[in-house]
């Protein structure tokens, strides 16, 4: 998988499932994506990586954790994510992203499954293969990807019995669940403001309209965007502006100016300054080789 589309605020429309299961498993190579690394996004799923070539660095809800290769991560769901290849290393990794009421059936959903999603405290989990409960996980994962690729008699059920598997594991780790009602809204003003961000890119846009998106002042605005992206709101446009650009630059005719003014640029001359900046070369080079 090296593409996928994502809304305004984040979340990712990619529909997780097989014919007939509600999950998805597939090896994704990080730089191969269409922008070079896995871009910020969201989904309902929960989300099982393990690593099975070189390192990545994966942003969880602000978070940084290095995943080498053999080891993996749990997601929960709704939870901010990107991912970058751990330079030159090729980082590839196995997948799984599933459905949380298809973890176990809905007469157990309730007691065993929803608190650990409402969670303020467990945004992800490193699954080290040296511990006993990560490495079943890990195994379940790959088991599940070749009952999917193969798709033997049964391969359904063999499925659900993994995944079971996965989720014991994960509780009888022995977790102290908590919930934070502020966390949860504060993660839903960073949502909001990004959704209005990818709104409103195309125009001018002001510190002070970001921080109204999310019903906030300036000062703590800038707070929310340097505590869970480590950067500034205007920075975070500019880099969201270059990103959009890279995607017209390889699908589209228009030229470098014309894309510049496209994404919000009112300079090409700055724009072609602060491309190259993230990028690490001009607009026309890598259109070029595109």
């Amino acid at each position: 998988m090296n593409h996928f589309e994502i809304d305004r605020d984040l979340k990712e429309l990619t529909k997780h499932r097989t014919v007939d299961l509600p999950l998805a498993c597939y090896e994704t190579t990080i730089n191969q994506n269409i922008h070079g690394h896995i871009p910020l996004h969201w989904h309902e799923e929960i989300q099982f990586v393990r690593m099975i070539k070189g390192e990545a660095v994966f942003k969880i809800n602000g978070a940084s954790i290095s995943i080498r290769e053999g080891d993996g991560l749990f997601i929960n769901s709704g939870c901010l994510h990107s991912a970058e290849d751990f330079y030159p290393s090729n980082g590839t990794y196995i997948c799984l992203n599933v459905s949380p009421h298809f973890v176990l059936n809905p007469e157990l959903y309730t007691t065993y499954v929803d608190p650990y999603l409402r969670a303020t405290n467990l945004p992800f989990l490193h699954l080290e293969a040296k511990e006993p409960w990560a490495k079943n996980i890990l195994e379940a994962i790959l088991q599940i990807k070749q009952f999917i690729q193969q798709q033997s008699p049964f391969f359904e059920i063999e499925t659900t019995v993994q995944l079971t598997l996965i989720w014991q594991n994960l509780m009888v780790n022995g977790f102290h669940l908590e919930y934070d009602p502020l966390k949860v809204q504060k993660d839903q003003r960073m949502k909001q403001m990004l959704n209005w961000i990818h709104q409103h890119y195309t125009e001018k846009v002001l510190l002070e309209d970001i921080a109204k998106a999310g019903q906030l002042s300036r000062s703590e605005c800038c707070r929310y965007f340097k505590r869970i992206l480590k950067t500034t709101p205007l920075n975070y446009v500019t880099n969201y502006r270059i990103r959009r650009s890279s995607v017209l630059l390889k699908q589209t005719d228009a030229s470098v100016t014309e894309v510049s003014y496209q994404v919000g640029f009112n300079s090409t001359s700055y724009f072609i300054d602060q491309f190259k900046k993230v990028m690490g070369r001009t607009p026309l080079d890598y259109k070029k080789s595109n």
